[in-house]
C-alpha cells in the first residue's frame, strides 16, 4: 500500500462507518497525512507499533510549527485513533490506542444569543440573500438549529425524504448515534416554504438543502450568511450558526428543562457535556443582576 492507499481507507472509516462530519474528516486526514510523512511509512503494520513517545515525538514537530494547545490537543486526538485504526487494520491483539494526555486547555463556555437575535439572524440572513430560494433555504437551516438544537452537520444530512417535516425528526448526530428530535410548527413552515422554492428537485436519496448551483449545501455559505448578518445586527463574533444549538440549550434549561431530557435532545453521549449549560445559564443570570441591580451599576 502506499501512504495515498493509507489516507484513502482511514477516510472512508471515518466518512463512511464512524460517520464523522466533512470537517471533522479534513481535520483527521490532515493529521494522518503530516503523520505518515514524518514516519516515512506505506503500511499499517508500520503505523500499528507507534506508541506514546511517537506520538509525544510528532506533537513536538507540530507544535515547533506553531500548533497551539487546543489545536495540539484536537490532533492528538486525531492521532490516536489513527494508530487504533491501524492496529485493527494490521490484525494485532491490542487495537488499543496509546495512552498519552494531551495539552491542558481552558475551555470557555458557550455563548448563546438572544431569542430576539436568534430571530433577527435567521430573518435577516433571508431577506440579504442573492435569490428568494436562497433565502428561505439559510432560514429554514438557521431555525432548524435553534428550533431542534441540531448542529449545522446534522440539518445538512438531512434529505429529501425526510420531507415533510413532522412533529418530529429522526437525525443522525456524531457517531453514529440517532436522537427524535421535535420539530416546532415554525421550522416545519420554513422548510415547506423552502422546499416549495428550491429550483431543483429534491429526491428521497439526495441532500434537502441545495447550492446555488444544485450539489449539497455546503455549510461555510451558512457561516458566510451568518457573518455578514450579525455584523449588520452588531453582534459579537461568536454569534454564529453554532451558537444557535446552544442558544436552544441554554433557553431550555432556562425555561425549566432537566439535564437528562436537554441530554437527549443535543445528542450527547455524556451528561457532562450538558452539564456546561447550567454555568451558562448561571453566568447569564448573574450579568442581568448585575445590570438591573442598583448597586450592580454603581
Amino acid at each position: 500500500m502506499s501512504a495515498a492507499d493509507l489516507l484513502a481507507d482511514w477516510h472512508d472509516h471515518l466518512a463512511k462507518n464512524r460517520r464523522r462530519s466533512p470537517h471533522t474528516v479534513r481535520a483527521y486526514l490532515a493529521a494522518a497525512r503530516n503523520f505518515l510523512q514524518a514516519l516515512g511509512a506505506e503500511d499499517w503494520q508500520t503505523v500499528a507499533k507507534v506508541e506514546g513517545v511517537g506520538l509525544r515525538a510528532q506533537l513536538a514537530r507540530r507544535r515547533a510549527d506553531g500548533l497551539g494547545n487546543a489545536s495540539a490537543a484536537r490532533e492528538l486526538s486525531a492521532l490516536k485513533a489513527f494508530v487504533k485504526h491501524a492496529r485493527e487494520r494490521a490484525g494485532h491483539a491490542d487495537t488499543v490506542a496509546p495512552r498519552l494526555r494531551g495539552p491542558r486547555i481552558k475551555k470557555g463556555l458557550p455563548r448563546p444569543v438572544t431569542p430576539d437575535d436568534a430571530g433577527n439572524l435567521a430573518d435577516l440572513v433571508a431577506a440579504d440573500a442573492a435569490e428568494p430560494w436562497i433565502g428561505a433555504r439559510d432560514r429554514a437551516v438557521l431555525l432548524l438549529l435553534y428550533g431542534a438544537g441540531l448542529r449545522i452537520a446534522e440539518a445538512l444530512s438531512l434529505t429529501g425524504g425526510d420531507l415533510p417535516l413532522g412533529e418530529t425528526l429522526s437525525v443522525t448526530g456524531k457517531g453514529g448515534k440517532q436522537r427524535v428530535v421535535p420539530i416546532l410548527p415554525l421550522v416545519r413552515e420554513a422548510a415547506s416554504d423552502y422546499a416549495r422554492q428550491c429550483p431543483w428537485p429534491l429526491a428521497k436519496d439526495e441532500p434537502l438543502f441545495r447550492g446555488a448551483k444544485g450539489g449539497p449545501l455546503n455549510q461555510g455559505m451558512v457561516q458566510k450568511a451568518v457573518a455578514r448578518a450579525r455584523i449588520a445586527l452588531g453582534l459579537p463574533d461568536s454569534a454564529t450558526p453554532h451558537a444557535l444549538r446552544h442558544s436552544f440549550a441554554t433557553h431550555l434549561l432556562g425555561a425549566g428543562a432537566d439535564l437528562r431530557s436537554l441530554q437527549e435532545l443535543l445528542g450527547h453521549a455524556s451528561l457532562g457535556s450538558t452539564q456546561i449549560y447550567t454555568k451558562v445559564d448561571a453566568a447569564t443570570l448573574l450579568d442581568t443582576y448585575r445590570a438591573a441591580h442598583p448597586r450592580g451599576r454603581s
